[in-house]
């Protein structure tokens, strides 16, 4: 292991080298999607409902059940009159409509990343477009995405899929994607399309996330220096699978871990370099729980290393702040 340990007088190795990346964790439309249930819990009192994970990270959700919110997969499971809050991966029209139907206080926390591609959605589909949607089928994102224009939006998932569409007028094409997709993947498929359709059109500014991409960018440039990459996140985040893939497709071993009971030790063999991050739904606690099993195990010495400053925030939505006013 590259862990610095003695065995007699001789050293087996230097002590392992932590490199910390930064940006890593919360984005600014998490960080607001858990303002707005932290507060409604704070006002209101449980219990609190939400409409699918708040986000995708099993160490929020677990905690946020803890306060008392509630997580609902079906609008019909909750009481009629009580509070419900759209998670932040945003929600199909027919969710917000069921949501009235049961006289719901519904709260939308839904990241603007996501509802700036919402909005496309609907400005392209009203112009008459076919829309690709590049992204992973049974995302929460992208149910609620198809679900604003359902008859216009074919998803694509691979570039196999764009070979196989059958467009009935391709002057009239347009493509969108999921905020939370591997650029590299993206820009393929999105070459590919407009090697099949030269005059698709595409939104006025990319629909992957700055968050996204940064915390991808990060993995880029500092896993070369690195023969191992950890990163905090849930299984069912996409933005975060995606960090593991970027440092496989390096050839640097990638491990997707909900905290530091996941590590295994094994791993470390012959390792004196590793690489941390987080993905966009990942609490730091988990990432600084995991610094310090590896500095209790291997010795390690953590370096910070930042390529970028992260300043965006989100304001909380107009509908909580009035609410939060009259209570």
């Amino acid at each position: 292991m590259g862990c610095g340990k003695m065995h007699g007088m001789e050293e087996v190795s230097n002590p392992m080298k932590v490199i910390l990346a930064s940006p890593r964790g919360f984005c600014a439309g998490v960080n607001m999607a858990i303002e707005c249930l932290d507060l409604a819990l704070k006002t209101f009192g449980a219990p609190v409902y939400v409409y699918h994970e708040i986000v995708h990270n099993k160490y929020v959700v677990e905690t946020f059940k803890k306060k008392g919110a509630i997580f609902v997969d079906d609008v019909q499971e909750v009481p009629p009159k009580s509070i419900l809050l759209f998670s932040a991966h945003g929600v199909s029209p027919e969710i917000r409509n069921a949501a009235k139907e049961r006289d719901l206080t519904a709260i939308d926390a839904t990241c603007p990343l996501v509802t700036k591609v919402h909005l496309e959605a609907i400005k392209f589909a009203k112009l008459g477009y076919t829309i690709c949607l590049i992204g992973h089928e049974g995302h929460d994102e992208v149910i609620g995405t198809m679900g604003e224009a359902p008859e216009a939006i074919v998803l694509v998932e691979t570039e196999d899929d764009v070979d196989r569409l059958e467009i009935a007028d391709p002057e009239k094409l347009a493509y969108l994607t999921q905020t939370t997709l591997s650029v590299d993947d993206a820009t393929r498929i999105i070459n590919r399309l407009k090697g099949r359709f030269p005059s698709i059109k595409g939104p006025p500014k990319a629909d992957i996330c700055y968050a996204t991409q940064n915390r991808q960018e990060a993995v880029r440039i500092l896993g070369t220096e690195a023969q191992l990459v950890l990163v905090l996140g849930s299984q069912n985040s996409s933005n975060s699978q995606r960090l593991k893939e970027l440092a496989q497709e390096s050839g640097t071993p990638g491990y997707l871990i909900d905290g530091a009971s996941d590590i295994r030790p094994e791993w470390f063999d012959g390792v004196e370099g590793v690489l941390v991050t987080a993905g966009a739904s990942a609490p730091e606690d988990v990432v600084q729980e995991c610094l310090d099993y590896l500095v209790e195990k291997f010795d390690a010495k953590i370096e910070a290393r930042s390529i970028r400053e992260e300043e965006v925030h989100f304001p909380l939505p107009k509908e909580l702040r009035k609410l939060v006013q009259l209570s």
